[in-house]
């Protein structure tokens, strides 16, 4: 499983040359976006295999990352202390991206998913650099 994030964020970066999208700044807050959902589905599921899927619309891409079950944890958004050295993946999602969420799936699995604007002044205002 440690090899996983990687191999994620290699197939991904190769979908982005395949669909064109070449802003660094967007590459990076997709390929971040979906190691931090990776990440979190590896370290909290029983799961011996996690989906990740890459859909592109005319505006912003769309993310999900699915697992198939095996523990009764679900996905929560923290809010840590300064001092805290974990828990902070889905605070950044939330604040970079224009939405994201999680549903429950039929195989006891949950997805997480978040949506990513294709331009970094979004609606919602200039996301952070990196």
């Amino acid at each position: 499983m440690e090899r996983s994030v990687p191999v994620c964020r290699a197939l991904a970066r190769a979908w982005l040359d395949g669909q064109q999208i070449q802003a660094d700044d967007t590459r990076y807050l997709i390929l971040l976006t979906l190691s931090e959902l990776v990440t979190n589905a590896i370290q909290h599921s029983g799961a011996l295999r996690i989906t990740c899927r890459l859909r592109r619309s005319a505006q912003q891409v769309h993310i999900e990352v699915h697992d198939g079950g095996g523990t009764p944890w679900v996905t929560r958004r923290r809010y840590p202390d300064h001092g805290q050295e974990n828990g902070r993946g889905l605070e950044l999602v939330a604040k970079s991206c224009l939405q994201w969420g999680r549903r429950t799936e039929t195989d006891d699995g949950c997805t997480v998913w978040a949506t990513v604007p294709l331009s970094t002044c979004a609606p919602v205002g200039c996301l952070p650099q990196p």
